[in-house]
């Protein structure tokens, strides 16, 4: 066999089945396998959790505390373009085993509990083992399609989740039953193997993700006020920038303060753009604008940016000899030292690159930029590669403050249709089906849009509909729960039994996993008849996805004019 690896949690996986020899993303085999062995270790610290349920009220425990915290950590690790630093998620795995042990010691000699006898608790090797036993526990250990594909969208739903929960720790909120459903779950997963106990368990995910992207949006609110019309500044100015790429938003607070009356300015990348929306943060003077597009543009554009780069979460991609997007399909470049900016990269948080300065957080959550903020001054001003200003801040009480202005909009006849089309962008030429689908749009429709799919369409200026911007950004991809509290209200203000009867599409682009908790947070809340694009998620066997056909109404995408039909615009 010529299988390495194997991997197919993103979109851009390869031929749509799956990884074998390398990533799509980057992903060496060893990374691959070093990913697969920590899911498995989390997946210990779960089967000793549901065999000691834990309540998270005045009795959560600085232990549980600890684990959930290192759980969130290591699944965000985990996600797509996060961390390809095989050594780093080495110490996870390296940690992982050492609170399993502990785990164990609490709950069976000092409880009494006695743990069943599987592999998942009691396994360990040295490191120089660990991608042999990877390859005994990986995704195609578990080898009925279905229970795989159930097994593997709750897995990719949990990552989601952890991400956000791990931003909103980050902010002070905490929620140790979110934590506590995300940890029991990876243990169920270990000895489940009923399909509708699965499916069940898949929904249950959704549910609990709404509940996770809501603490989150009031993390950020509480931290920083409720999202603000804006105009964003894309074009740069004479001083050296730190460009700072991600969704953590306490990192960008914490660079901001550091960084002021330095002579420096701070440029947000991809999807860090709406932090210039929300009120605490728009009051540096020297948060200066957005510079560039989507994730996947990074390469060329850190070049022509000059300065050095933050990367808090991810999207990474793997500098490389010679790239190009000219050719954006599916290509695997080995990373190699020559880029120029290499050495101009750092990251934070669960994200990690061979070669790049990795910025810690203290006891406290707070981190030292001074070496960046010190470089940047080093560095010349970024080269211009577009000008003018994008507008976005459309999260949920933007609009709820506009609701009778919509309300008659659309009573009115001047909006006919809402169209979500949040979600992720990505590098296959197949995307472009996502731009010119905004622009065949008739005038009377408006964009919805939440997460860096946006920057298929945010530049085209479609205008607006009696002073409603035709394209509403609500934020990050996260904030596609604001999205989805728009669309409650106006079920309300409208007086409907069902989400369903609003004149809402959805045309969602999907990438990456937390596009995978969207996604069941949606179905959770009973929304139906979504289409990803821009193909359906490789890991969705045919029995699941006739599954999700027949319930929800999942569908793909064809043509911009069949969709357009489809969708009754």
């Amino acid at each position: 066999m010529n299988e390495k690896m194997f991997c197919f949690q993103c979109q851009e996986t390869a031929g749509c089945a799956g990884c074998k020899i390398s990533g799509v993303c980057g992903k060496t085999p060893q990374v691959a396998h070093a990913q697969d062995l920590l899911i498995y270790v989390l997946k210990g610290l779960g089967v000793i959790a549901n065999h000691h349920q834990h309540g998270c009220g005045l009795d959560y425990c600085d232990f549980r505390k600890s684990i959930h915290a290192f759980v969130n950590d290591a699944l965000f690790s985990t996600i797509t373009n996060a961390n390809f630093d095989a050594e780093s998620i080495y110490a996870r795995i390296d940690k992982g085993l050492e609170l399993r042990e502990m785990f164990k010691d609490r709950v069976t000699n000092k409880k009494g509990i006695v743990l069943p006898k599987l592999d998942v608790l009691e396994w360990n090797c040295p490191r120089e083992q660990y991608d042999e036993k990877a390859l005994t526990v990986g995704v195609l250990a578990e080898t009925n399609e279905d229970i795989r594909s159930l097994k593997e969208l709750t897995i990719y739903g949990l990552k989601g989740m952890a991400a956000y929960l791990e931003h909103a720790a980050r902010l002070g909120q905490v929620d140790g039953d979110i934590n506590e459903f995300i940890l029991q779950t990876l243990g169920q997963l270990v000895t489940c193997y009923d399909a509708n106990e699965l499916t069940a368990l898949v929904l249950k995910t959704g549910e609990w993700g709404v509940k996770a992207m809501a603490l989150l949006d009031k993390a950020n609110t509480t931290a920083y006020g409720n999202p603000e019309i804006t105009e964003v500044n894309i074009g740069v100015g004479n001083r050296p920038g730190i460009l700072i790429s991600g969704h953590d938003l306490n990192d960008i607070e914490q660079l901001l303060e550091q960084s002021k009356d330095t002579g420096i300015d701070i440029y947000t990348h991809s999807e860090m753009l709406p932090a210039h929306y929300y009120p605490k943060l728009k009051k540096y003077s020297h948060l200066k604008g957005n510079y560039g597009n989507a994730w996947w543009k990074q390469r060329e554009e850190f070049e022509s940016f000059n300065g050095p780069i933050l990367f808090t979460t991810n999207c990474i991609v793997p500098p490389t000899a010679n790239a190009t997007y000219k050719d954006r399909v599916n290509c695997i470049v080995p990373p190699t030292a020559n880029a120029t900016y290499k050495d101009r990269v750092f990251t934070t948080n669960s994200t990690g690159f061979p070669g790049w300065k990795h910025i810690p957080a203290d006891a406290n959550g707070k981190k030292d930029f001074s070496e960046i903020i010190a470089l940047a001054k080093t560095c010349q001003a970024p080269k211009e590669i577009e000008t003018g200003k994008i507008v976005g801040g459309f999260a949920h009480e933007q609009v709820f403050a506009l609701a009778d202005k919509v309300v008659e909009a659309v009573k009115s006849g001047a909006i006919r249709k809402f169209v979500v089309m949040a979600g992720c962008d990505g590098r296959m030429k197949s995307r472009e089906y996502y731009t010119e689908f905004a622009k065949a749009l008739p005038k009377d429709c408006v964009i919805l849009t939440a997460g860096c799919a946006k920057y298929k369409y945010n530049k085209l200026g479609l205008g607006d509909i009696n002073g409603i911007p035709r394209v509403l950004d609500a934020g990050q991809c996260n904030d596609s729960y604001s999205l989805a509290l728009i669309a409650l209200k106006l079920k309300e203000v409208f007086g409907l039994d069902d989400i369903n009867q609003l004149p809402i599409a959805y045309n969602i682009a999907w990438y990456e996993q937390k596009a995978v908790i969207v996604l069941l947070a949606l179905l959770s809340l009973g929304v139906k008849n979504i289409h990803l694009g821009p193909t359906l998620p490789a890991f969705l066997s045919p029995n699941v996805a006739k599954v999700l056909v027949e319930n929800f109404g999942i569908g793909g995408i064809s043509t911009v004019e069949e969709d357009m039909r489809i969708f009754g615009i």
